[in-house]
């Protein structure tokens, strides 16, 4: 039998950070209320060099790193984000360009703060099935480009950042037990960014009204997200045969403290057992849920052997769960050192980009006098 083991993960921050002072010179609010009302203090913003894919792929190296696997022996890059690079191409394929993963499938999944959370557990699928052997998932945002600077109720929450896990397979038991995935699409105008898509182009209008910045009516989404947070772990749970006492740690989407302490409650569960990060990051989507793994790796709260779940809600409405056994590393010896792989990498995308360009020179040059 073969199990999907989590044996990398890594992080990317930008280093600009905003706090709520800084926001209250903006619109009416201060550190008090946001503090009181979501539990955030401060939140990442990236510089103008950076976008979700830069992000993504120093996320990533640092995952690669962690694993002691090089880019060439992955399968598959999954990148889920809210804030993608552009519609398309998909912003895994510049993420696989960027890391040399040159053997790699890409693709992009977009289930709002829930995506990473789905990425993982289909990653962990398609290992389980035999057809992967090492994924790269990650979560990445730039979701202060989508925010209205103008409206309090949404401007205090969002933050930047990336996150990344590398999943193997082996046959030494462990890795992801189970996963939940749910969705409910009647709630689509809960939580959205009306424009950009093809339903509304962007134009002058949508412009002028904002509906290419994110929406979000507050209490409906607080009530949708203290119901399902607790179900959805007891659902995957259930699954994999654990009980939250089991739990060593939950790692939650990082959205709202007074979000993860109903989850807390509904799992009677203490609030020393859930990872909370959100008063340095606020809420970074698809990212929140890799980047507190990091940290409680780096904090020691997360060990070899532990049971852990993660779970995350978001737009769509979309929610869901998963369980593991946290194992780490695989002792391997790499067949190329990590730098020397990625300069080779490097140098292959300059070379094929630069064919390319030769081809389309030589293809204006003749191919006008070729019948298609």
């Amino acid at each position: 039998m073969t199990y999907a083991h989590i044996t990398g993960w890594g992080k990317a921050l930008p280093e600009k950070i905003l706090t709520n002072d800084d926001i209250s010179k903006l619109v009416d609010t201060n550190d008090e209320w946001i503090r009181s009302r979501t539990g955030i203090r401060e939140r990442r913003i990236a510089a103008d060099e950076e976008s979700s894919a830069t992000l993504a792929v120093d996320a990533s190296l640092r995952a690669l790193e962690v694993a002691n696997l090089n880019a060439f022996d992955l399968d598959l890059v999954i990148v889920a984000s809210s804030s993608p690079e552009h519609i398309f191409p998909a912003t895994a394929s510049i993420v696989q360009d960027g890391i040399g993963a040159i053997n790699a499938g890409a693709f992009d999944i977009l289930a709002a703060c829930t995506g990473f959370v789905f990425a993982v557990n289909m990653a962990a699928q398609a290992i389980k099935s035999g057809s992967m052997q090492s994924v790269l998932v990650v979560g990445a945002e730039t979701l202060s480009r989508f925010v209205d600077w103008t409206d309090r109720n949404t401007c205090i929450l969002f933050g930047d950042g990336a996150g990344a896990f590398v999943l193997q397979a082996s046959e030494e038991p462990g890795g992801v037990f189970s996963g939940v995935m749910h969705s409910d699409g009647s709630g689509a105008d809960l939580l959205s960014i009306p424009a950009g898509g093809s339903k509304e182009p962007v134009s002058e209008i949508t412009l002028a009204e904002g509906n290419h910045y994110i929406q979000m009516e507050g209490k409906g989404v607080f009530k949708f997200a203290t119901r399902v947070m607790a179900s959805a772990t007891k659902e995957a749970l259930e699954k994999s045969g654990l009980e939250a006492e089991d739990l060593s740690l939950v790692i939650p989407h990082q959205a709202n403290t007074r979000i993860i302490e109903a989850a807390a409650r509904g799992l009677k569960l203490p609030m020393d057992k859930f990872m909370v990060n959100l008063d340095k990051y606020g809420n970074t989507s698809t990212a929140s849920v890799p980047i507190a793994t990091v940290e409680a790796v780096e904090s020691g709260r997360l060990n070899r052997g532990d049971k852990i779940a993660f779970v995350a809600f978001g737009g769509g409405l979309s929610w869901g769960a998963l369980t593991a056994e946290w194992t780490g590393p695989y002792p391997i010896e790499r067949k190329v050192p990590q730098k020397r792989y990625l300069f080779l990498a490097k140098v292959r995308s300059v070379l094929l980009r630069a064919l390319r360009v030769v081809e389309g020179m030589l293809w204006g040059h003749y191919g006008r006098d070729r019948k298609l």
